[in-house]
């Protein structure tokens, strides 16, 4: 059954050429575009207004271009002028819908539009980043030479620290050094001292001591000393000290005291026995003559007899002994040195 109405036309087929080369197709009718017959534009694709000197269809491949080039491209846009590019609708009604494309829909959506639109490109521009890379890499230059600056600075302050603490040191030691030495010298100084102060008052005790004793005779020789070892001694050595003089040259008392004993003692001859007051005796031998008795007390220098050559002698002599307070004989030339007198 036929229909009465008319049968639907194709509209006519349009061609796209260069806006100054355009022409209608042969054989297609010129289409004149009207606000019913175009199809609304979804989503970015509308070129509503420019922003920043970009449509929002350049914004799509301005995005896509980004995530193409990565962080390094991004750092050159800046030394670019911005270039404004339009599509004409049929390109932009073939492109893909921005929710499509991944990462890239997140960016486009209607609600983050004024900061997509109106936000920097590039990190450069942000004026956050100081928004000149030539700027930022001579900001970053001078903060390193600052840096270095300040790590030779602290070098510096801590080798002259370390300078200072050495040069201290050696100081100290040093001063160590000489405290040691002069804590030495004082030290020697005062052992010397000490030593001259002990012969010093050696000296004194032995001229009292020297005022207080006398030698038993003067004019004499000495002949045999303590310890001899000889035939002519019944011991087989002598006992005491023999002063070679003159018959009745005088025999003094070498020391205050007391006599003990005086009187003829067999090979001794006359002998006196002078008892001092700490109970040492001395014996005077060979005496030609005594004019002392028993218990008289004596002084130093006092005469006590005479040499004489009684008893069991060879010569005139006075053979002299010494004895502790125990009665051991020791050596009578030794007892008077200690006692300052020079035999």
């Amino acid at each position: 059954m036929a229909s009465n109405e008319p049968a639907l036309q194709e509209p006519p087929t349009t061609q796209w050429v260069p806006s100054d080369q355009w022409a209608p197709a042969p054989g297609a009718e010129e289409w004149n575009p009207t606000e019913e017959s175009v199809r609304p534009v979804r989503g970015r694709h509308r070129v509503v207004k420019q922003r920043n000197g970009l449509a929002r269809s350049s914004t799509v491949l301005g995005v896509g271009v980004i995530a193409a080039v990565g962080a390094g491209g991004m750092a050159t846009a800046q030394d670019k002028p911005a270039v404004s590019i339009s599509l004409p609708d049929v390109i932009a009604d073939k492109l893909p819908d921005p929710e499509s494309l991944p990462g890239v829909g997140s960016l486009m959506s209607d609600e983050s539009d004024e900061a997509v639109a109106d936000g920097p490109l590039t990190t450069a521009d942000s004026p956050a980043q100081g928004g000149d890379a030539g700027e930022a890499l001579r900001a970053r230059i001078l903060q390193q030479a600052e840096q270095q600056q300040v790590e030779a600075e602290a070098e510096a302050r801590a080798a002259a620290e370390q300078a200072a603490a050495e040069q201290a040191a050696a100081e100290a030691k040093q001063q160590k050094t000489e405290a040691a030495k002069a804590a030495e010298a004082a030290a020697e100084a005062e052992r010397k001292a000490a030593e001259e102060a002990a012969r010093k008052a050696e000296a004194e005790r032995l001229a009292k001591l020297a005022a207080s004793y006398s030698l038993p005779t003067s004019s004499y020789t000495l002949t045999s000393t303590y310890g001899q070892a000889g035939s002519m001694w019944s011991s087989g050595y002598h006992t005491g000290l023999d002063f070679a003089a003159p018959t009745g040259t005088p025999v003094k008392a070498v020391h205050g005291g007391t006599i003990k004993s005086a009187g003829w003692s067999g090979s001794y001859g006359y002998r006196i026995v002078l008892e001092l007051e700490d109970g040492t005796e001395v014996w005077y031998c060979h005496l030609s003559s005594m004019t002392v008795g028993v218990g008289q007390k004596v002084s130093t220098s006092e005469t006590i007899g005479r040499v004489g050559a009684t008893g069991n002698v060879t010569g005139p002599h006075l053979h002299l002994e010494v004895h502790t307070p125990g009665g051991d004989g020791i050596d009578p030339a030794a007892w008077l040195r200690g006692k300052g007198l020079s035999v």
